[in-house]
């Protein structure tokens, strides 16, 4: 081999000459080797950055990408199971509320093979529909649902099979804690969390499906919906009517408490009801809410508007006497009292003794234009609406002539709903303002701002003093619970049956109100054919079984609103009567 040649002194040192070939033919003649690499060095830096960047801009793809497709899926999630606010009593129990739960879905495009993945889930979920499943796999979407709200042991399993294409989506799903406690309020929604009955409507017809629209309504944004309705006043009432229902044999029962001051319904009970959180129950014809889509003839409590129209025109007084020897000859209709007293009577005992004689006099007395007018002012003769979509008109007479007023005078001939009748006699209990029914808290001070005066005050006092006087002792006696000065005013009402009034058939109501010197509620509770009992020596009349059921709820509630027993107050004509301004 040979070796370099040594260099003198000053003198670099000689390359081997295959060194140099070499070089020649890696870097070339001339070329400084030093920048070279440094050259080489700073490409290989740039080529690993460019790598990493790639690297890095496809992951921020990705992600951005899969945002998108989350943003889709949620989108449509969004449609389809929107974000409700909480719907809570006026004491802050919740009544409905929304979950996470997951629901199944599936991307065809993505299913590689679609005969076993339908084979797995069909297996594992077996309340699956195949067909179904096949149909909606077999399209041309990138998205479809397989089944809404499954349990997370079927999510679990289905996540074990580990089949491409398909999914879950964590959807908003409506639950109420209270059952059937609040149902016809409350409502229900669909399979997308839209409301479609009761406060649940309200919400999407009030702005909520707008809130959804333009992105605001989620899970943070939306503050509880305060309802007037007091869930332990709500238990006892629904408590109570079922009792009677069974006790009875009705065929239906409901009731209504309502805040005489303000409007709020504090309850509000029609069975048969049903648990929202199974809709299908819903759909049974039996389970309608009476109270609002219903209409009735009230029978006798009708009575109260008859003498509140007489009283307030000042043209009779309590003791206006009235001819009740024998039936009422109309035309070829005949008008009788169940219980005749074959005498001359005054105002407080046509109230007392329900007389329908009486009360057809009465409205006689005053002519048709005035009883129309009358009960127009009232409310009796348009659709009522409050926040419930569901509502019915009022079934009026086509030509409402001397007889109609007759029979309406006694609550026959004339259909409301029951909740319109409430507003009516809060009217003239309340002072004699109208006030509009609600099912939002509200105050006596925002009530007053949208009442409306309908009757004298002295009259309203008169009112209330016919109510006591009916507990102390007329028909509303079984109600009159101690402590808490009770009146009231039944009713049987015979129903039409094939165009005939059906005896042994009758709708029972009682309307009551405590404490009658200064009325906060009514009570309204209605029994639907009830049965003859051997305890009520085989009367079905109101009196038997509508009004003990009434203080049975009376006994109950009471205590929970707050109001206080008083005893050995003095009679409803010392007590009542002697605060009017007008004494008769």
């Amino acid at each position: 081999m040979s070796a370099a040649t040594p260099a003198k002194p000053g003198e670099k040192p000689t390359e081997p000459w295959r060194q140099r070939l070499i070089r020649s033919l890696l870097y070339g003649r001339n070329v400084d080797r030093a920048a070279k690499a440094r050259a080489r060095v700073g490409l290989a830096m740039l080529a690993f950055a460019s790598v990493y960047a790639l690297i890095g801009g496809r992951l921020v793809m990705f992600a951005i990408g899969a945002d998108a497709h989350s943003a889709r899926r949620a989108a449509s999630q969004e449609v389809v199971a929107t974000a409700r606010p909480d719907i809570v009593d006026r004491n802050g129990a919740i009544l409905a509320t929304d979950v996470k739960a997951a629901s199944l879905f599936g991307e065809p495009r993505r299913i590689i093979d679609k005969d076993e993945a339908i084979e797995l889930l069909t297996a594992t979920v077996p309340d699956l529909d195949e067909v179904e499943v096949r149909e909606r796999l077999s399209g041309r979407k990138g998205f479809v649902w397989l089944k809404r709200e499954i349990t997370a042991k079927q999510q679990q399993d289905i996540h074990k099979l580990g089949i491409p294409g398909i999914g879950f989506l964590r959807e908003n799903k409506r639950v109420y804690p209270t059952g059937n406690e609040v149902a016809h309020l409350i409502g229900l929604v669909n399979i997308d969390n839209q409301g479609i009955a009761g406060m649940e409507k309200w919400l999407d017809n009030n702005g909520l499906a707008d809130l959804h629209r333009a992105g605001f309504a989620t899970d943070r944004l939306q503050k509880p919906i305060e309802l007037s309705v007091d869930l332990r006043v709500e238990h006892a009432l629904r408590d109570e009517l079922q009792k009677a229902k069974e006790k009875f044999h009705a065929k239906a029962a409901s009731g209504i408490i309502s805040n005489v001051k303000t409007g709020e319904i504090v309850a509000m009970v029609s069975l048969p009801d049903f648990d929202p959180n199974n809709p299908k129950e819903a759909h049974d014809p039996d389970r309608i809410n009476r109270l609002t889509t219903g209409v009735y003839e009230m029978g006798s409590t009708f009575k109260s508007f008859t003498l509140a129209m007489a009283l307030d025109s000042g043209k009779i007084n309590l003791n206006s006497m009235w001819d009740a020897r024998g039936n009422l000859h109309y035309g070829k209709f005949t008008i009788h009292d169940s219980h005749s007293l074959g005498r001359f009577i005054n105002t407080k005992e046509v109230f007392t003794y329900s007389s329908n004689i009486g009360a057809a006099r009465i409205a006689l007395s005053q002519g048709v234009e005035a009883h129309k007018a009358f009960l127009a002012k009232l409310g009796q003769l348009t659709r009522l609406r409050t926040e419930l979509p569901e509502s019915a008109a009022p079934l009026l007479p086509r030509r409402w002539s001397e007889l109609n007023t007759v029979t309406i005078a006694f609550g026959q001939g004339l259909s409301v709903a029951p909740l319109q009748a409430v507003m009516g006699i809060n009217a003239l209990m309340n002072g004699g303002y109208l006030i509009p029914p609600t099912f939002l808290k509200r105050s006596e001070e925002e009530a007053a701002a949208m009442a409306k005066r309908v009757i004298k005050r002295e009259t309203s006092d008169k009112m209330r003093y016919l109510m006591r006087l009916n507990a102390e002792i007329g028909t509303a006696k079984s109600a009159d619970v101690k402590g808490y000065y009770v009146g009231g005013k039944t009713g049987t009402s015979e129903k039409v049956i094939n165009g005939r009034y059906a005896k042994k058939r009758v709708l029972n109501s009682f309307t009551a109100i405590m404490p009658s010197d200064d009325p906060k509620y009514q009570i309204l509770i209605m029994l639907d054919e009830p049965q003859p009992l051997k305890e009520t020596y085989g009367f079905i009349t109101s009196g038997f079984n509508a009004v003990p059921t009434g203080g049975k709820v009376i006994e109950r509630i009471a205590p929970l609103l707050g109001i206080e027993p008083r005893f050995d107050l003095p009679p409803s004509d010392r007590l009542i009567l002697a605060a009017s301004r007008t004494t008769q």
